[in-house]
C-alpha cells in the first residue's frame, strides 16, 4: 500500500479546554501515526497550559496562536480551537521561537528564519511566522526574516489575536504558552505551495503625500492635519467626526493605502484617531514622504478579493489538487462582512480549493512576502495551499 502526504484539520467548540485540544486534535489525526506538524489555532478564553496538555503533542512539533476568531472547515468560530495535522512522505519541518520580541522585533524575526537552514531539503520552501499582534511594528519581523532567507523564499502567516480585548496575545511552541515571542516554522515539501494574497479595497480619489509620521503615527498629509483630511476625503458622518467609537467603526472600512513601485497598495488599518492633536493611529508604520490612498470597500470586494486569493494560491500549486489550506484573515475583513458573509467567505475558500480542509483564524494582521522586501499587511486574506 503506498502510504500518502496529508493534510488533516479538527474544530472544537468544548469549553473544557483539555477536552477541546484533545478532541480537535484526534479528528486532525483521524488515527494517523505519521505527523510531523500540528498548528494550533485557539481563543484566549481556553486555559492554553490546559489545551495544550490536551493535544499532547509528545515528540510532534507543534506552533500556533491565539486567535480573534477561528477558521475551520466547517466554517467560522469564536472561542474555539482548530489543529491542522501536517503528515505522510515529502514533507520537512524545523521550528524556532524567539522570545522578548518586542524590544529587537527584526532580530527577532531572522532569529526564528535561521531554522530554515537546518530543514531537510526539499524543492519547495517556505516560511511560517506567527507573532504577537500587539508586540509593534509587524514589519520589522519580516525584514529580520529576509535578511536570512532572502528573495528566494516566501514568508506567509499572521500575527495572533486576543478576541478584541487588546491586553494580550499567546503564542504556542510545543506545550509552552508564550508572550511577547514570534514563532517560525520551516516547511520544506515535494510538491508545491502556494500563496494568495488579496485585501479588496478600493483607491478613492487622488493620493495624498505623507508629510508628517512617526512609527504608527501620521500626523499630516499634504501638510494638512491628518486626521481633518481623512475625514474630508471619505466624508465622514458627523458621528465619526466627533465620537472616537463611531470613528473606530468607520475606520474598518476606510483604510489607507501605501502606493508601491509594483503598482500594488500595502494596507494600513487606521485602528484610532487623537481628536486633539488631530492625528491618526496605524496598526503599522506609514513612512514619511511615502505616497498615501484613502480606500473603501464593502461586502462584495472582500468577497472578491477571498475569490481571487484563492485563485492565486491554487495557480501556485501548479495543476495539483489542494491537500489543505491555511488562511490568515484579518479581523477588521470580519467585520466588514458581517456573520453572514464570513459563513460565505469560509465556504468559498474551501470550495476554491477542492474541498480541501481549511484551518487559520482571524489576525491582527497578515504575512504574506512572494517579491520585493514588504510582507506586513493588514486587512488582507492571505491563503496557503499545500499539495
Amino acid at each position: 500500500m503506498t502510504i500518502a502526504r496529508w493534510v488533516g484539520v479538527g474544530e472544537s467548540a468544548d469549553t473544557d479546554s483539555a477536552a477541546a485540544g484533545a478532541s480537535a486534535c484526534a479528528a486532525a489525526l483521524a488515527g494517523r501515526d505519521d505527523v510531523c506538524l500540528l498548528i494550533v489555532f485557539a481563543s484566549a478564553a481556553h486555559d492554553l497550559p490546559a489545551l495544550l496538555r490536551g493535544i499532547a503533542p509528545g515528540h510532534v512539533p507543534l506552533v500556533g496562536c491565539s486567535t480573534a476568531g477561528e477558521i475551520g472547515s466547517s466554517g467560522p468560530g469564536d472561542r474555539g480551537v482548530v489543529v491542522l495535522a501536517l503528515g505522510g512522505p515529502g514533507f520537512a519541518v524545523c521550528t524556532r521561537v524567539a522570545r522578548d520580541a518586542s524590544t529587537r522585533l527584526r532580530d527577532a524575526g531572522a532569529e526564528v528564519a535561521h531554522c530554515l537552514e537546518t530543514v531537510e531539503p526539499r524543492p519547495h520552501r517556505a516560511l511560517l511566522l506567527l507573532s504577537d499582534g500587539l508586540a509593534g511594528d509587524q514589519q520589522a519581523i519580516v525584514r529580520g526574516a529576509y535578511d536570512v532567507v532572502g528573495s528566494t523564499v516566501p514568508l506567509v502567516g499572521g500575527c495572533a489575536g486576543d478576541d478584541l480585548s487588546m491586553t494580550g496575545t499567546f503564542q504556542f511552541y510545543g506545550e509552552q504558552v508564550l508572550q511577547n515571542a514570534v514563532v517560525g516554522v520551516a516547511l520544506g515539501s515535494d510538491a508545491p505551495l502556494g500563496i494568495g494574497v488579496q485585501h479588496g479595497w478600493r483607491r478613492v480619489g487622488e493620493p495624498v503625500l505623507v508629510t508628517g509620521s512617526e512609527g504608527n503615527r501620521v500626523f499630516t498629509l499634504d501638510d494638512r492635519p491628518a486626521l481633518d483630511v481623512y475625514l474630508e476625503r471619505l466624508d465622514a458622518s458627523e458621528e465619526a467626526r466627533t465620537d472616537p467609537a463611531a470613528f473606530n467603526r468607520f475606520a474598518l472600512s476606510h483604510p489607507l493605502g501605501l502606493g508601491r513601485r509594483s503598482g500594488e497598495d500595502h494596507v494600513r488599518l487606521v485602528g484610532g484617531a487623537n481628536f486633539e492633536d488631530r492625528s491618526l493611529s496605524c496598526i503599522a508604520a506609514v513612512p514619511q514622504g511615502g505616497i498615501a490612498f484613502f480606500m473603501d470597500g464593502d461586502a462584495a470586494s472582500v468577497l472578491a478579493a477571498t475569490d481571487a486569493a484563492c485563485e492565486g494560491a491554487v495557480a501556485g500549486l501548479d495543476g495539483a489538487p489542494a491537500l489543505g489550506v491555511l488562511a490568515f484573515d484579518c479581523i477588521a475583513r470580519r467585520s466588514v462582512l458581517g456573520a453572514d458573509g464570513i459563513l460565505d467567505e469560509v465556504a468559498r475558500i474551501g470550495a476554491a480549493c477542492g474541498g480541501a480542509p481549511v484551518a487559520g483564524f482571524y489576525t491582527y494582521g497578515e504575512i504574506a512576502r512572494t517579491r520585493g522586501i514588504s510582507g506586513f499587511h493588514n486587512q488582507t486574506l492571505v491563503v496557503l495551499a499545500l499539495a
